[in-house]
């Protein structure tokens, strides 16, 4: 039975219709809240700095695709080479967003999950004038932001821009990142604080320094954002 259903979440039609469906609902949970942005000027400010590096917890990726309101806007993302990846890749490219597959992992894994060419792949978007959003978490790690978007922005020369997207109404799931199902009907925030620029001879005890400030960042905008929406950020559901 185990085997029959592995083969089936393998199947491409049914990563097809999952990712369609996925990307459908997801439409419709930017379509039907009412959302709030802070500051309220957030895309003029952002839009001189662009291509940027986009950056938020894992567990609040669903509604990542949305930030990009214009055409003009160019977008990759990094997606896990791991079966529940091709769900999200295919959802995302639905929702008009490219997709970077790998891994984020600098750790012992890192060449082994593709690593290596996915970091040269969001540098070289970068440098073709694409935005790229990347989860900031270290892997089975939630809300430790790893060293890996720190050297992506000292190699790329271009600006991390944390930020946390929630919906007032959602599912959280008990897994590892708690994973965020935002749901219909109610209201959204999207806040971004402030961006965080890594010098090209950045040594060792600047990189830490600097992910610290990425760590503290991401969840002092998750804290704003939910409380916007009038929900707590450690809720099971809203």
């Amino acid at each position: 039975m185990k085997s029959l259903v592995r083969n089936a979440l393998r199947s491409s039609w049914l990563q097809r219709a999952v990712g369609f469906l996925a990307a459908e609902f997801l439409r419709l949970v930017w379509l039907t809240n009412r959302f709030t942005f802070e500051p309220a000027n957030i895309y003029e400010l952002v839009e001189p700095r662009m291509p940027g590096i986009l950056v938020f917890w894992h567990g609040q990726h669903f509604m990542a695709p949305f930030i990009k309101r214009k055409a003009s806007y160019r977008a990759k993302v990094l997606i896990s080479r791991h079966r529940d990846g091709e769900f999200n890749a295919i959802a995302a490219e639905r929702l008009g967003i490219g997709t970077i597959r790998g891994s984020g992992d600098h750790g012992s894994a890192f060449n082994r999950k593709g690593g290596v060419g996915a970091f040269k792949e969001m540098v070289r978007a970068l440098a073709e004038n694409y935005n790229v959003a990347v989860t900031a978490d270290v892997p089975k790690r939630s809300r430790v932001a790893g060293l890996g978007v720190i050297m992506l922005a000292r190699e790329s020369g271009r600006p991390i821009m944390p930020f946390a997207m929630v919906t007032s109404r959602f599912i959280r799931l008990k897994n590892w990142d708690r994973t965020t199902i935002n749901l219909p009907f109610g209201r959204g925030a999207l806040v971004g604080i402030k961006e965080i620029n890594v010098p090209p001879d950045a040594d060792a005890a600047t990189m830490e320094k600097l992910r610290l400030d990425l760590e503290e960042t991401l969840n002092e905008a998750s804290r704003r954002a939910y409380a916007i929406v009038g929900r707590p950020e450690g809720a099971d559901h809203g």
